[in-house]
């Protein structure tokens, strides 16, 4: 099998877009990076592929839920990752600040060189920040080595880990929960309680 990356030209283009709609090619795009990934070992909770069909309604449902941002990265136009924004519900007053990221992955073979897992969390960070939220919330197995990296990198604060968070082929697995404040005002009005 000849490695995707090979064919990718040094110049190829690298996007990432907040989507609210997905054609029919962007569907099986999507579905196409879902399996990838999973393959890969970061299905974001899938550890099997799931059938086609199955992948195809979990994105429409996301599409349809008004709690959930979709943001996708393309290469060359191609969706091969994607990220989401899991907003409060309107009754939860007392976290309306938060968000939750989640399902933030790149197909493995749109990983190499052009910064997209970087490039979406930057964006999705700004349109967080823009939809006037203070936090993002995220959780990542402890084997996904190179994304906590990258949350580490970019400033997400570890603040603990779930012994029993997932179990793969047996095992448990650990789990790591982050934090990150994206609008400094945050701190400086209200300070957390030290313990």
């Amino acid at each position: 099998m000849v490695d995707q990356m090979q064919t990718r030209p040094a110049n190829a283009i690298a996007t990432v877009e907040y989507v609210t709609e997905l054609s029919h090619a962007d569907l099986r795009d999507l579905c196409d990076a879902t399996d990838e990934a999973i393959k890969a070992g970061g299905g974001f909770g899938w550890v099997a592929l799931p059938a086609r069909e199955i992948l195809e309604r979990y994105w429409k449902g996301v599409l349809a839920m008004p709690v959930r941002m979709l943001f996708v990265a393309r290469l060359d136009g191609v969706i091969c990752g994607t990220a989401q924004l899991i907003t409060p519900p309107r009754n939860n007053e007392a976290q309306s600040f938060a968000v939750t990221l989640t399902t933030h992955f790149i197909a493995p073979w749109a990983r190499k060189g052009y910064g997209l897992a970087r490039k979406m969390l930057e964006i999705v960070e700004t349109r967080a920040r823009d939809e006037g939220f203070s936090v993002i919330n995220l959780d990542v197995r402890e084997t996904m080595e190179t994304a906590i990296r990258l949350y580490e990198n970019m400033g997400y604060t570890h603040f603990g880990t779930h012994p029993y968070y997932a179990r793969i082929e047996g095992k448990a697995i650990q789990g790591r929960y982050y934090y990150k404040v994206i609008n400094p005002e945050i701190s400086a009005e209200n300070p957390p309680a030290s313990s």
